[in-house]
């Protein structure tokens, strides 16, 4: 078998012993403690694997990671959906990428502490392999038997200046001070300059994902889930204020592949949140972005029961054109 290059990128050991405050319950430090020790044990677990599979390792904490990755074959990232989702963010889609989820959910935890605290644990949606089935997940992928799937990504203009970082999950397009009212115009516009009429909106801001982010922030205010590998955007203007009959409609919908939403932010200042909170770009009054799935797809291995309902085709729903 031929050396593969391999970035193993690791979420840190932030919930650490010394961390934990004295005075919690003993159940709690007791939770906390485990969570260390699994995702400590998973990171030598996939270390020690990969260096048994003619595997040229290098091994980078999350947090100094700053520069768009490349000459390696593959991204391995240990943790959760975090951190995979900041390792996206310097890949373009010649990389392929796998994630490993160090500590997934217990239910028997969950079901036994849940009337003290909530003892959920990583999720890890877009991971596809755990300490489990990673040895037999990376030998799928390292004999070729596995392929990567791509997903859409989405692409950010503003003033005519595109963002170097794409949004996995979504973007959220907001004021500055989540209290204060965001104001904002945008349409829908086709490759072919045909368009949506102008909407106007007041609202708490503006909420645009991803298929891979439709079960996230967006399905948990209302919106559709999408099929994986759909090529579509989803958009909701959130808590809009009184808006008009007709415009009322337009506050929910999609944008197709070969279809920008052109936004007009009128609000003193303003920003737009790229996948949570680490990233963001400031926004000023007048200022003019597009929001478009015309970015790189990423190439990423996916967990197969996300994919054993998904189609590569884009879904059906309602478009503003």
């Amino acid at each position: 078998m031929a050396t593969r290059r391999v970035l193993l990128l690791l979420k840190p050991l932030d919930v650490s012993p010394p961390k934990i405050a004295a005075n919690h319950p003993p159940n709690i430090i007791n939770y906390l403690n485990s969570r260390y020790r699994g995702h400590k044990d998973a990171i030598k677990y996939c270390q020690d694997v990969l260096q048994h599979k003619f595997v040229d390792l290098e091994p980078v904490m999350r947090d100094n990671l700053c520069h768009p990755i490349r000459h390696v074959d593959l991204v391995i990232t240990i943790g959760g959906d975090g951190t995979l989702l900041h390792a996206s963010h310097f890949l373009d889609d010649s990389i392929p990428i796998l994630g490993v989820n160090s500590d997934p959910t217990r239910i028997e935890e969950v079901n036994e502490l849940s009337n003290e605290f909530d003892a959920t644990r990583s999720t890890g949606y877009l991971c596809a392999a755990t300490t489990k089935n990673f040895e037999q997940v990376l030998d799928d992928l390292l004999e070729g038997h596995k392929q990567p799937s791509q997903i859409s990504r989405i692409s950010i203009t503003i003033n005519g200046k595109e963002s170097p970082m794409y949004a996995l999950n979504d973007i959220l397009v907001a004021h500055s001070c989540p209290a204060m009212v965001s104001r904002f115009s945008f349409r829908i516009q086709g490759n072919n300059k045909t368009s949506s009429r102008l909407v106007h909106s007041r609202s708490s801001g503006l909420r645009v994902s991803t298929a891979a982010g439709s079960t996230a922030a967006m399905l948990a205010g209302g919106g559709s889930p999408m099929p994986i590998l759909s090529q579509d955007l989803q958009y909701m203007v959130r808590e809009p204020i009184s808006p008009r009959a007709a415009e009322a409609p337009l506050m929910h919908g999609f944008v197709k592949p070969d279809q920008s939403m052109l936004l007009e932010w009128y609000t003193q200042e303003g920003a737009i949140y790229v996948d949570g909170g680490n990233v963001a770009h400031s926004l000023q009054y007048g200022d003019r972005v597009e929001i478009s799935a015309k970015a790189p797809v990423l190439k990423a291995y996916l967990p197969q029961d996300l994919l054993r309902d998904s189609s590569p085709t884009s879904c059906q729903p309602r478009s503003a054109l």
